[in-house]
């Protein structure tokens, strides 16, 4: 009988921290769709537009960002490069998350 209360208690456990890892992915997944969107919206923001504009024909800034984007890589995530970036865009996330989410 202990022994059936004990597989069942480390199922449970086995199974809650798979629970927390999914939310926990899903959470980070959240983000960095909150930044894409939110930054979206904001590009087209008329105090920005003129400057914005300005920089999309602007040749070198447009190399600058390829070379950046060169840098990275989404199939490289155990790039230390690539997880600093990561999770400042989870954070970011999850500020603005904090800031404009009504709950």
């Amino acid at each position: 009988m202990k022994k059936l209360y004990f597989s069942v208690f480390i199922f449970s456990v086995f199974f809650s921290s798979l629970a927390q890892a999914q939310l926990s992915a899903t959470k980070d997944a959240q983000n960095l769709v909150i930044v894409k969107v939110i930054a979206d919206y904001k590009i087209d923001d008329a105090e920005y537009a003129k400057d914005i504009e300005s920089l999309r024909s602007s040749e070198r800034f447009n190399q600058k960002l390829q070379r950046m984007l060169e840098r990275l890589s989404n199939e490289r995530s155990k790039d230390s490069k690539n997880r600093q970036i990561i999770k400042i865009l989870e954070k970011a996330g999850n500020d603005i998350d904090k800031v404009l989410n009504i709950r």
